[in-house]
């Protein structure tokens, strides 16, 4: 495995608050983690509880180590290991407990009194480590749902009954039977969405760090470059094109931004974009590979285990929404890019295809056993483990072929396997380090499950929200849509989609009738929009530091260029046949209903698409938009003649302009 040395990520380096024994410690912490999950994805997968516990004591561990108490800007001192040393024998702690006792646990009828005290330890480091590597609004949610399940005539805190309206009142609970609940069976923080970080998150992590640290980014940023750059705008079509392809390797919108938009960004702003608009088109671009198969920032495989729909299906119906997303983003850079004049870069200042796919051609092929093995019914753990041995095999074969080629020597053989060793274990941290913020959202996330299923709570949140809307699912599916947008303020997006599919998924689906596969997607994709939705916006916010401009200006330009996060999911409601298939006729009358409205949409929104549109042909495209959504075919195919209708207008308009400038 070899790369060049500057195109290495940087890894951690020694500051007064974090000594050189410290980061070796972190990285023994964090190589000994993956290399467990290796272990247990590849060699010998292990029972829920051994493979959960284990997972979340080593994250626990590294989460403390990594996040000290006081904050990264200060030295950690006496005090500070005074507090973090006990919560790190907790994280030890946490890990072993359930592990070693499981026989004892399983056949005891009451809990013994050390199993409900390791269990409050349990909650209450896991609540702490959140605070750290996730943010107080994490921990402040799940201490509400904590004492939501006090809150009780029986429970420990009586006096909150008084204060709930009549629907949110319940028993109440007592210390030991929340204990319980949380930490001694699979509903709680040892539950299912910790379940999936410990299983299919994390070796596909794993994965996306050893694509990291061999070079995968650049390879598919310069690639992206070479494929687009000579177009109008190309730089911002550039974006929105490697954004879809380092979706796939990084987890977060934020970290997209920040390593796609630093190429991007000043390349767009040089090319003619204001910085602002720079800004919101990376972001939007960045935002959408979380939705794009085949890893979908981890949100598939959360959907393939609470739907119980295989995880190959899950990436197959959402290849056509993923492509609608990027066509709205491309279509609206590329309008932009015209209205202001915009040429694309001299192909002096762009890579060849060529030389790009001949430098790094070797990094398709992990991609090409992920899909195979996905296709051939593999579980995705185990594919995961053989995609992270595909990288190793390609990255080392390539590494042999150009030592051989330069004229081998036994010093330089030597060097090569020392620089594949540290590598690789370089990548080994790195997966470890970028797990830790997932596995300690979805632990708390199992608190939340937890006490959602002690309580009864989902159930009285369905009636709330079909009270709410009062039985229209327009309505209710604007309300989904602002409290992802709330909870997007203190959650990531993986943890704000799981709160908001176990309290709002019941009512969608049985009250409403949305298919249950449907209505998980749409949760997710609007769980996305506090990246890119004002006054939240923190990808928005990330592009922004990038570009030198105002955030909130920047986040209305995010905002605008991500509209397909709102309608799309529209389109999966009301076209259902888009995500479940049918007919071959409908399923493609309906993905051509798709394109033609967000196409009049992006055109609508811009007044512009082969020349300048005017107000009465924009105003008209509105009804014809919401015609294309009517659950009646007669008023879709007035509406969807009402927009090709205006668009041929549109590119007449434009075919007379130009043959206007010719003469």
């Amino acid at each position: 495995m070899s790369t060049d040395i500057a195109e290495r990520p940087p890894m951690p380096q020694p500051t007064p608050a974090t000594p050189l024994l410290l980061l070796r410690v972190i990285a023994a912490v964090g190589i000994g983690l993956s290399l467990f999950q290796l272990y247990a994805a590849g060699v010998q997968p292990l029972g829920l509880f051994f493979q959960r516990p284990i997972h979340l004591g080593f994250i626990l561990v590294l989460c403390f180590l990594v996040f000290p108490v006081f904050g990264q800007d200060r030295a950690r001192g006496l005090l500070g290991w005074a507090i973090d040393g006990p919560l790190i024998a907790c994280g030890v702690l946490v890990g072993f407990w359930v592990p070693s006792n499981i026989d004892i646990i399983a056949n005891a009828i009451f809990p013994r009194q050390i199993d409900v005290v390791v269990g409050i330890i349990t909650t209450l480091v896991v609540l702490e480590a959140a605070r750290r590597a996730v943010g107080l609004g994490m921990t402040l949610i799940g201490a509400f749902f904590v004492v939501y399940a006090f809150a009780g005539n029986r429970g420990e805190l009586p006096f909150l009954a008084d204060w709930m309206p009549g629907i949110l009142n319940h028993r109440g609970y007592t210390l030991d039977r929340l204990a319980s609940q949380l930490t001694l069976g699979a509903e709680g923080i040892f539950g299912l969405p910790l379940g999936v970080a410990a299983t299919f998150i994390f070796v596909f992590v794993l994965f996306g760090a050893f694509l990291e640290v061999t070079g995968a980014g650049k390879f598919f940023i310069d690639l992206a470059f070479a494929a687009t750059g000579k177009q109008r705008g190309g730089p911002a079509k550039a974006a929105v094109i490697a954004s879809a392809g380092m979706g796939s390797i990084s987890g977060s919108a934020i970290a997209n931004v920040v390593t796609t938009g630093a190429f991007t960004i000043p390349l767009m702003k040089k090319l003619g974009y204001r910085p602002a608009q720079a800004g919101g088109i990376e972001a939007a671009a960045s935002t959408g590979g979380q939705i794009m198969p085949p890893l979908m920032g981890a949100g598939a495989f959360l959907i393939s285990e609470f739907t119980r729909v295989p995880y190959i299906d899950i990436v197959l119906v959402s290849i056509f929404p993923a492509f609608l997303y990027f066509g709205v983003v491309y279509l609206l850079v590329h309008i932009a890019a015209v209205k202001q004049g915009m040429v694309g870069l001299p192909a002096a200042d762009l890579p060849s295809v060529r030389k790009v796919l001949a430098e790094g051609w070797h990094f398709l092929l992990p991609l090409v056993v992920l899909v195979w093995l996905l296709v051939s019914g593999y579980s995705p753990m185990r594919v995961g483990f053989y995609a992270i041995v595909a990288v190793v095999a390609a990255a080392s074969a390539r590494a042999l072929w150009s030592f051989a080629s330069d004229g081998p020597t036994a010093r330089g053989f030597a060097a090569l396997c020392k620089d594949g060793l540290s590598l690789t274990l370089q990548a080994l941290e790195l997966g470890a380090r970028n797990a830790v913020a997932v596995s300690i959202a979805c632990a708390v996330a199992g608190i939340i499950v937890g006490v959602v299923g002690l309580t009864g709570l989902g159930l009285k949140f369905s009636s709330m929200m079909i009270a709410f809307s009062g039985g229209n699912m327009v309505l209710a599916l604007l309300l989904v849509l602002l409290a992802s947008l709330i909870l997007g303020l203190g959650l990531p997006v993986t943890a704000a989609y799981i709160v908001l599919i176990i309290l709002v998924g019941p009512a969608l689906t049985s009250e409403f009738g949305i298919p249950l596969l449907i209505a998980h997607l749409v949760v997710f994709w609007y769980s996305q929009d506090s990246n890119v939705t004002p006054p939240v916006a923190l990808a928005a916010f990330a592009g922004a530091a990038i570009a030198g401009s105002k955030p909130m200006e920047t986040s209305f330009q995010s905002w605008k260029f991500a509209k397909g996060l709102y309608l799309i999911p529209l389109f999966m409601v009301f076209n259902e046949s888009i995500i479940l298939g049918g007919p071959l006729p409908l399923v493609l009358w309906n993905g051509f209903l798709a394109i033609v409205a967000l196409t009049a949409f992006a055109a609508c929104l811009e007044g512009f698409l082969f020349a300048p549109m005017p107000l009465w042909q924009r105003v008209l495209i509105v009804p014809g938009v919401i015609a294309v959504f009517w659950p009646d075919l007669w008023i879709e195919g007035i509406g969807v003649g009402a927009l090709v209708a205006l668009l041929a207008l549109n590119w007449a308009a434009g075919r007379w302009d130009k043959a206007s400038s010719a003469a």
